[in-house]
């Protein structure tokens, strides 16, 4: 974990929001082109799609309701989700995103478990499944990613919010998911939400 830390306020229409970040992080904002990648780890930075998404979030109702974040960096939408009532799994690869994480989360006055997942991986992710909703926010960079995501998603919710800046990863990604999800988009400037909703099955 840097020993370095800041504090970043983000300002939601319910109330505000803390986080801790890496100083060396929080130096190198996410502002530039949509294919800007930073030389810090990328959980460390603080992305404009998790911002984006927890203010999707904030308002929402979700009391009661099972919410699992995916490469939840600071965890700031879990924040939001827990702040609105829901329970919250954070999941990330790196141990020391999920520390600060859970850190964040107690700074803001909210309870969220957190989790190490590998998408590769995923089978003890899957066993606490059924989640309600899926959160991810920037998280697709590599087109590897692709086809794990697609797999993983509906084994987890029958619903998803991924919030995305037009990655080329995250285009093609909407391109293969459209085939078996049904997806609503919001624009919210640089960023877009995408809502992701898998078909109700019949019944036999």
């Amino acid at each position: 974990m840097p020993e370095e830390l800041v504090s970043q306020s983000i300002e939601l229409p319910s109330g505000e929001l803390r986080l801790l970040q890496p100083q060396e992080s929080a130096e190198l904002p996410d502002a530039g082109a949509v294919d800007w990648a930073p030389i810090a780890p990328y959980w460390s930075v603080l992305w404009r799609s998790g911002v984006v998404l927890a203010r999707e979030l904030d308002g929402v109702a979700l009391r009661g309701l099972r919410v699992v974040e995916l490469g939840c960096g600071l965890a700031l939408p879990s924040i939001a989700a827990a702040r609105a009532g829901a329970t919250v799994l954070a999941t990330d690869t790196c141990v020391d995103a999920l520390t600060l994480a859970a850190r964040n989360a107690h700074a803001n006055d909210v309870r969220i478990e957190t989790a190490r997942v590998d998408w590769a991986e995923p089978d003890q992710l899957v066993r606490q499944a059924p989640f309600d909703l899926v959160l991810a926010a920037d998280v697709l960079y590599e087109p590897a990613s692709i086809p794990l995501l697609l797999s993983l998603l509906p084994r987890l919710a029958p619903e998803a919010w991924l919030a995305d800046p037009g990655r080329p990863a995250g285009v093609a990604f909407l391109e293969q998911a459209g085939s078996q999800w049904s997806i609503e988009t919001r624009d919210r400037d640089v960023v877009l939400v995408h809502r992701l909703q898998l078909p109700l099955r019949g019944t036999d």
